[in-house]
């Protein structure tokens, strides 16, 4: 079965928003690029050169999280409604810890609460635009 991981683009906040995602999940980022790492004929200035080309967090279970910023030559990246990113914890203490850090100055839609079909469940849009939804199943993966 092939992998999926998620994607996300930014408009020049990319670094800030994987240095607030690496602080809710822990671990080290596999790759950082930055633009100006790209051999090319085409000039760039120095701020542009230091954004994001490419960024990957490892996550559980092999899954990545990856993002970059747009460059200026292209249209500004939008966020929308039509996706979610949801973390299914492995345990009620870490879905209350990354619901609690991502939340951090973002939009709460729906509180981290106990729902019909799990014992905790939330949706929320972080400060960076991005939507999650969080939740733990029941059972502990320890």
């Amino acid at each position: 079965m092939a992998d999926a991981h998620l994607y996300l683009h930014f408009n020049g906040n990319c670094e800030e928003a994987f240095n607030h995602y690496i602080s809710v999940f822990g671990g080290d980022f596999q790759q950082i690029s930055r633009y100006g790492d790209v051999p090319s004929d085409h000039p760039m200035t120095p701020e542009e050169s230091n954004k994001i080309m490419h960024i990957s967090l490892p996550l559980q279970k092999g899954s990545m999280l990856l993002g970059s910023d747009i460059p200026a030559a292209f249209p500004k990246a939008v966020m929308g409604n039509g996706y979610y990113i949801s973390v299914n914890a492995a345990s009620e203490e870490e879905a209350k810890k990354v619901y609690t850090g991502l939340t951090e100055g973002g939009r709460i839609y729906m509180p981290l609460e106990k729902t019909f079909w799990a014992p905790l469940f939330g949706m929320f849009v972080d400060k960076f635009g991005v939507q999650w939804m969080v939740s733990f199943n029941g059972t502990e993966n320890k």
